[in-house]
């Protein structure tokens, strides 16, 4: 699929892996549909991209109206510009890592791994649910019949987290398994399904990581020894985008790294 003039809806664009993706997608001529709940940060990443091919759609992606009048919004957005979208990238995650039971013989509470669940999880679920009834009637594009490309984000803790990541690695472990289901769904309207698995990447959520932790990290990585940039996994997903026969599939991009169990 061709990115120039087409318009793509990422969540969580206004930082992070979610900012990086908007930016590639952008210079390479995409139009950009910004969902975050930071509205400054989203009015600024407008600011920088120019607004002639960029909006900032306030969003709460555990509120399933707060949803649905961001894309609303987007789909007025589409019909005044006429590009149609091309794909949705759900970028917005937390991390909030806590022990299933801690030294004091306490249990994480049901508030903490709800709040995970309910962002990474069902906050992925209700956006793409509620953004595929626009993206189903796209006009299909090229011989193949192509409509458009749903791009989420799991994580290397889907395969091996870490002591504390439970509630992390059962939401984005969840994200990894609904790949192909959906890819399946979504095969006969030409709308293909693509994950990415990012392990150590520079992001507002790392940023929260103590040096010693960081450090420990990059430690256990093979090659490159250092947090993934953001333009990296941005290139991953421009490159989920164009070429066709990623479908169905969840990518590990990990520099060959594999958390271990301690630190």
């Amino acid at each position: 699929m061709h990115i120039k003039d087409r318009t793509f809806i990422i969540t969580g664009g206004s930082s992070g892996l979610g900012l990086a993706t908007a930016r590639e997608l952008h210079s390479h001529g995409g139009y950009i549909a910004i969902l975050d709940m930071n509205t400054d940060a989203g009015e600024e990443v407008v600011k920088e991209l120019g607004s002639d091919r960029s909006r900032f759609f306030e969003v709460d992606v555990t509120d399933t109206d707060s949803i649905a009048n961001a894309l609303k919004g987007t789909s007025a957005w589409v019909k005044k510009t006429g590009r149609q979208i091309g794909g949705v990238v759900s970028a917005a995650g937390v991390g909030n890592p806590g022990k299933i039971i801690d030294r004091h013989n306490e249990p994480l509470s049901l508030s903490s791994i709800d709040f995970v669940l309910n962002i990474n999880l069902r906050g992925t679920l209700d956006f793409v649910r509620q953004a595929l009834p626009y993206m189903t009637q796209v006009q299909p594009d090229g011989a193949d019949g192509e409509r458009g490309v749903v791009i989420l984000v799991s994580s290397s803790a889907a395969y091996d987290g870490q002591p504390g990541q439970v509630s992390y690695a059962a939401s984005k472990g969840a994200v990894r398994s609904m790949t192909l289901p959906l890819a399946r769904d979504l095969a006969p309207y030409g709308i293909r399904v693509v994950t990415i698995a990012p392990s150590l990447f520079e992001s507002r959520m790392t940023a929260m990581m103590s040096d010693k932790v960081r450090k420990s990290l990059e430690r256990v990585m093979e090659f490159p020894k250092r947090a993934g940039r953001g333009e990296e996994f941005a290139q991953l997903a421009r490159q989920s985008v164009e070429n066709i026969m990623l479908n169905g599939v969840t990518i590990r991009l990990d520099g060959a790294m594999r958390m271990p169990s301690r630190l």
